[in-house]
């Protein structure tokens, strides 16, 4: 997979775990009789397998976590895989405000399951035969959700070339091994229908846009509202399509507090832009946007 197709293999797999395009970083799951436990996260790493504690091990590793006691004070009890952790709403409150307003903890989680989960499902879907896009996306699927490691010996690598019919082959004999098991994994079978149903559309190379179980993927929401670690931030201007994210509810949030009336809502409409520019002149801050000098002036920077 290209780079672009790799950002919709996670869309999917983000839409399945979160209902979202680019995920939901504060999200918090704990489902009646899944052995998993409390999962957290844009693709929900789990208490149970272990993938929670490496997560928010490898976030408190990071420099500047807004978090980072927190979260170490957390480490022990989800080392030890402590099922309590299931209800305890004060560690939830913790883990929801991480993945909402920390850009490390948001950069963390790219990185965890990039390289834990999308980089090794690609090496083993090639490993099989399976080059196309849409074949990728199914085994890394299986390997967010779980399944790759008990099913692979079974369905062995393509035969004759045909990754098509393997694809179908393989959701079809995934689809008979959730059915059989304990709830509440049977429910999660409607994950290998959107994807049979992408196979039936014949979208294997994952054209844009896409819709995955309701939810359209489409360029713009792929287009990222966290900015990478090391760069500058984006610059905020009113757009077609508005921009959205993090970043313009700072911004919006910013103009609240030095007394401006705005609503904090992360989307840079119209009135965002008027106020914006009535704190610029009032600044006397020449600027297209929002740059530097602006964040500088609302005190973000």
């Amino acid at each position: 997979m290209n780079e672009l197709q790799k950002s919709i293999a996670s869309a999917i797999v983000n839409v399945f775990e979160t209902g979202r395009v680019r995920g939901d970083y504060g999200a918090i799951a704990v489902l009646k009789g899944d052995r998993g436990h409390l999962s957290y996260g844009r693709s929900q790493a789990a208490l149970g397998a272990g993938t929670l504690f490496d997560l928010l091990n490898l976030y408190c590793q990071q420099p500047g976590g807004q978090f980072t006691t927190e979260v170490k004070a957390l480490l022990p009890r989800v080392q030890q895989k402590d099922v309590s952790l299931d209800q305890d709403t004060a560690v939830h409150d913790v883990l929801k405000r991480a993945g909402q307003q920390d850009p490390v903890m948001r950069f963390t989680q790219d990185q965890f399951f990039n390289s834990k989960f999308l980089g090794p499902a690609c090496s083993a879907a090639e490993a099989f035969g399976v080059t196309l896009a849409l074949g990728q996306a199914v085994v890394y699927d299986s390997h967010i959700q779980g399944g790759w490691t008990r099913l692979k010996d079974r369905i062995g690598p393509v035969k004759q070339g045909d990754e098509k019919r393997w694809a179908a082959d393989y959701l079809a004999m995934r689809k008979s091994w959730l059915l059989s098991l304990d709830p509440p994994l049977p429910n999660t079978a409607y994950r290998v229908n959107a994807l049979e149903t992408l196979i039936a559309k014949d979208q294997w190379e994952l054209p844009l846009p896409i819709t995955v179980h309701g939810v359209t993927i489409t360029a713009d929401a792929l287009s990222s509202d966290v900015p990478v670690l090391g760069t500058p931030p984006r610059t905020l201007r009113l757009a077609s399509p508005y921009l959205r994210g993090e970043d313009v509810r700072a911004v919006q949030r910013a103009l609240v507090k030095n007394g401006l009336s705005v609503a904090d809502d992360g989307v840079y409409g119209p009135f965002t832009d008027v106020v914006v520019k009535a704190w610029q002149s009032g600044k006397s801050i020449a600027e297209d946007g929002v740059g530097a000098a602006t964040r500088q002036s609302l005190g973000l920077s």
